[in-house]
């Protein structure tokens, strides 16, 4: 295993030695390295001063170096050279984040990389953006040696961050061990619109890998691929992550199915790390000695929330907030008389029923489709059992085709000693009332709906920690198309949105801040793949997407072994053109994959 420490004085012979065999590797002539020498020599008094370390093997042998140079705010990546013999084994990668997390101790905001031309493609895929200032001055001889030769150096920035301070108060600051109890928390509600088996649920239980920014284990109902949890690891410089999976045969209670593990159940708890659940139940609260709080999930029930929504803007002050009216219907029957006396009135309507997940039991009902269906009476019929609401729909840009994101979601989460933290808005892809992704980062959400959208979200916070509930929420919003936000409903659990601002602030404190995050939930597969073949294809997205200046990161890998296979990912990047291209590029790969691997 190689790890990273200071240089010593006495090492820097050796070390510029290094320095001079790293150049030498990409070819160039006597006379070039002659002229680089002095500006790459180490000297003994450099070590301290320059902020030189070492990466070294499990043999004691030393296989790269790296300065951190200049005082804060702006700092420079003075030096990063890899043993010839170590190239492409992650040396290069472990010794820049480590300068990368010193410079943010040191108080660096910009940090300056001036680049060998053969190495452009190594801080591209770390996350260093190219910049259009000269690298190195004239009257370098090196740089003038280079200049002549066609290989002068091309200079980059970083701009290191901590993590993020909500992110710090999700888990203490540090690791976390992470519960993929999705079927169990959903098999609380006892919502017809879902399975029996709960297929569904056990593939989202692999976004378990992302409830937090760095998991110390994941304890999944269902096996996973080797491979899957490798990559992951890699792409987010995660290491010593345990998985506990294959847990469950059928029954959704992975809470239960630990504690049915005496020694797992000892080892997970008495780690003295936070356990993050996907959604809080009375199970979950057994396993980690929390007591469970009569009603503190009554804000899942889409009425309930509404009354709160209601509640909220009778006290005033959300000027950029509207409420769609909503119905509570005694049977099937007065919801088609309801729905139809909509539809002659050209209404178009939301069919709801009181729980619901990812849109799940949600219905979107335009008067042509109510009449193409057969009418009101002929709709209800083909829905699943149990309670309705009937709700206003409200329209808005994107149901007339204009510019502009039309559904929107505020993530926070209330913390044990009862304080609402806000974590930021993101934009929804919703399609016929069903999630399908989202974004999340800097300039995301539109300047018209900030302020409502964090005030309003701020204030739900509030209330769902007066009421007694801890853990994860958001606020989904509709947008009217006149600059009003309608709120439509409260998750008190994790959520798509939720994994990719975890994802966010990991990568943020990894490569530099600034990165847009685009979960997909399910991007369609050519070809149900083996395990191998999965590992393979998804290797080959992710240097893809570093290839375009993206993050590639598979979230969801079970799907892929389904009759109609899938995946779930995520894509970053630090521009919304590099960000739409890779996911267009990674969807295009992937459905091109029965070429690759024939047939399912």
């Amino acid at each position: 295993m190689v790890k990273v420490r200071a240089a010593r004085p006495a090492e820097a012979e050796d070390l510029t030695g290094l320095v001079m065999r790293s150049k030498a590797h990409w070819g160039y002539d006597a006379a070039f390295l002659a002229a680089c020498a002095p500006e790459l020599r180490i000297r003994a008094g450099d070590v301290t001063a320059r902020r030189v370390v070492v990466a070294e093997n499990g043999r004691g042998e030393v296989v790269g170096v790296a300065s951190l140079e200049g005082t804060p705010p702006r700092a420079e990546l003075g030096l990063l050279f890899v043993e010839p013999s170590a190239v492409g084994q992650g040396v290069g990668r472990l010794l820049y984040r480590d300068v990368l997390r010193r410079a943010v101790e040191l108080g660096v905001r910009r940090l300056v990389i001036d680049s060998d031309p053969h190495a452009t493609g190594f801080y591209r895929a770390m996350g260093a953006v190219p910049v259009a200032e000269p690298a190195a001055s004239a009257a370098s001889p090196a740089a003038s040696a280079a200049e002549a030769g066609g290989t002068a150096l091309v200079r980059f920035e970083a701009a290191p961050v901590p993590l993020a301070d909500w992110a710090r108060a999700w888990t203490g600051g540090g690791r976390a061990v992470h519960l993929g109890n999705v079927g169990e928390f959903n098999a609380q509600f006892a919502d017809a619109t879902l399975d029996r088996e709960q297929r569904p649920a056990h593939h989202y239980a692999c976004l378990a890998a992302f409830y937090s920014p760095y998991p110390a284990a994941l304890v999944l109902p269902r096996p996973v691929p080797r491979g899957w949890t490798e990559l992951v690891c890699r792409q987010l410089g995660w290491t010593g992550v345990e998985v506990y999976d294959g847990l469950l045969d059928a029954d959704p209670g992975l809470a239960e199915a630990v504690r049915a593990r005496p020694a797992l159940a000892a080892l997970l708890t008495g780690s003295g790390l936070p356990l993050v659940p996907w959604g809080r139940t009375r199970a979950f609260g057994r396993l980690a000695g929390r007591p469970w709080r009569d009603g503190e999930l009554r804000y899942e029930s889409k009425s309930a929330a509404h009354g709160l929504f209601g509640r909220i803007l009778a006290d005033g002050g959300h000027p950029g907030i509207v409420l769609p009216r909503q119905w509570r219907v005694d049977g099937r029957w007065a919801a088609a008389r309801m729905l139809a006396a909509r539809t002659r009135a050209g209404e178009s309507t939301v069919l709801k029923s009181e729980h619901g997940v990812g849109g799940s039991g949600t219905t979107v009902l335009t008067p042509a489709r109510v009449r193409a269906a057969g009418g009101a009476r002929a709709v209800l019929r083909r829905l699943p059992r149990g309670p309705l609401l009937v709700e206003e729909y409200v329209g808005g840009a994107a149901s007339r085709g204009d510019e502009g994101p039309r559904d929107l979601t505020y993530d926070g989460f209330v913390d044990e000693a009862g304080r609402a933290h806000e974590v930021g808005g993101a934009v929804m892809e919703v399609a016929d009332g069903c999630y399908r992704g989202a974004t999340v980062g800097p300039g995301v959400v539109p300047g018209w709906a900030e302020k409502s959208l964090t005030a309003f979200g701020a204030a739900v916070g509030r209330e769902l920690a007066d009421s007694g509930y801890r853990g994860w929420f958001d606020v989904d919003f509709v947008a009217d198309g006149t600059g009003r936000l309608a709120p439509t409903e409260t998750n008190l659990r994790l959520t798509g949105p939720s994994i990719a601002f975890m994802v966010a602030a990991r990568l943020d404190a990894l490569r530099g801040a600034g990165h847009l995050v685009r979960i997909a939930d399910r991007v369609e597969l050519g070809a149900r793949l083996p395990e191998a073949q999965l590992d393979e294809l998804c290797a080959a997205l992710a240097r893809g997407c570093a290839e375009l200046g993206a993050v590639f990161v598979p979230a969801i890998p079970t799907g892929a072994f389904e009759p109609a296979p899938w995946l779930g990912v995520l894509v970053a990047a630090r521009g919304r053109e590099v960000l739409d291209a890779a996911e267009a590029w990674v969807r295009a790969e992937a459905l091109a994959v029965g070429a690759m691997f024939g047939p399912s």
